[in-house]
């Protein structure tokens, strides 16, 4: 049968879906494919709304599981990645069987921090995701749990969609969870909690709420999604966090239902070629003095050699940096234009100077404004 191709533009407004375990199996042993079914069903309304659809998915280890049979295993990490290597076929056969009743075309992509944190392969996965969209298909994206170790891996499934939807410059980014969204309170311990329906911005007290709002199933709770909308609406990109369960939720918020919570977006999105910061780890960091702070925070200036303090970790020219005040909070995240020994020489000094110090310049800024992202 010939697949259904709804979108021809490129521009079309693009939606990320992530779903945690707890959402695919309803709290089972095992992926719920009656409600796997609604869900596809509801992308399929999405796609005949115009909009593109990309999915973030969890649920390998528990299809593993459920394939294998419930084994008893050893808990290390050799078997969780044994579990997913089954189970992630399983997975995405589950998503092909259930998205072809509808017709529609769907195409894997695992990823790991590896293929995010280095600009080309960052490049190449975004270009990826991209061709799969512009040829209607749906992309279903997983972290490669059978290869990934700790130091390769984003982490959690929340971060990995903010991440997705920065690829895909994506408009919205939907975390369904098994929970109403964020609250100002915990509502397990607090009979009185009120759901926090619209955050303007993310500061340090949503933080400290959100910490206490764990729902302890996946390997995400509330204080991860607070993260990665953080992470995205940087970008521009809307994000909400919404009962996974609640019927007809995905179609009600891309008509614009209110529902769970909505993280306002910044008014503008950061240029395409400081996405990968975000992404990359953090090679090392330098320590400024409060005039370098304030110029980074209001005036929109690159960093200078003057006002750097400290420099720490060894980090060679072009690895991402976190800019860091007296204090140790973080205030930006950049790119070297020096590596750490030359940093270490030029600390402190004048612009002018730099050739004297060191024999040679790459430019009178230790960190350009155009290779930095602010945080604060």
């Amino acid at each position: 049968m010939q697949k259904v191709h709804i979108s021809d533009h490129a521009d079309a407004k693009t939606v990320v879906l992530k779903f945690g375990t707890s959402v695919l199996t309803q709290g089972s042993p095992k992926l719920n494919r009656p409600h796997m079914l609604n869900i596809v069903r509801q992308c399929a309304i999405l796609r005949k709304m115009g909009l593109r659809v990309v999915i973030v998915t969890s649920g390998a280890v528990a299809a593993g599981r459920d394939y294998l049979r419930q084994p008893q295993l050893p808990p290390t990490i050799a078997s969780k990645q044994m579990l997913a290597a089954v189970g992630q076929s399983q997975l995405i056969q589950t998503w092909e069987q259930l998205f072809d009743i509808y017709d529609i075309f769907i195409g894997q992509m695992l990823l790991t921090r590896a293929d995010l944190e280095d600009r080309e392969r960052f490049l190449n996965a975004r270009d990826t995701l991209n061709a799969l969209l512009d040829n209607d298909i749906i992309p279903i994206i997983n972290e490669n749990d059978a290869v990934a170790t700790a130091e390769i891996k984003v982490g959690d499934n929340d971060n990995l969609s903010a991440l997705v939807a920065i690829l895909a410059n994506a408009d919205q980014l939907y975390l369904l969870t098994d929970q109403q969204g964020l609250f100002d309170s915990d509502p397990r311990t607090n009979p009185e909690a009120k759901l926090i329906s619209v955050v303007e911005k993310i500061t340090d007290e949503t933080r400290a709420i959100a910490g206490g709002s764990v729902s302890g199933l996946g390997t995400g709770g509330m204080s991860t999604k607070i993260t990665a909308a953080d992470i995205a609406t940087r970008f521009g990109i809307e994000t909400i966090i919404a009962p996974g369960t609640q019927e007809n939720v995905i179609v009600s918020l891309a008509q614009g239902q209110a529902i769970g919570t909505k993280f306002v977006s910044t008014s503008h999105t950061l240029q395409r070629r400081k996405q990968w910061l975000f992404a990359a780890p953090k090679a090392g960091r330098v320590i400024v003095d409060d005039g370098a702070s304030q110029a980074i925070l209001h005036e929109h200036s690159s960093l200078l050699p003057a006002g750097i303090v400290q420099v720490e970790g060894r980090f060679a020219r072009g690895e991402a940096l976190n800019i860091c005040n007296a204090q140790g909070k973080t205030l930006a995240i950049g790119m070297a234009c020096y590596n750490s020994d030359a940093l270490n020489v030029i600390k402190g000094h004048k612009s002018g100077e730099i050739t004297a110090l060191l024999g040679y310049e790459y430019g009178h800024v230790a960190i350009h404004r155009d290779d930095m992202v602010v945080l604060d």
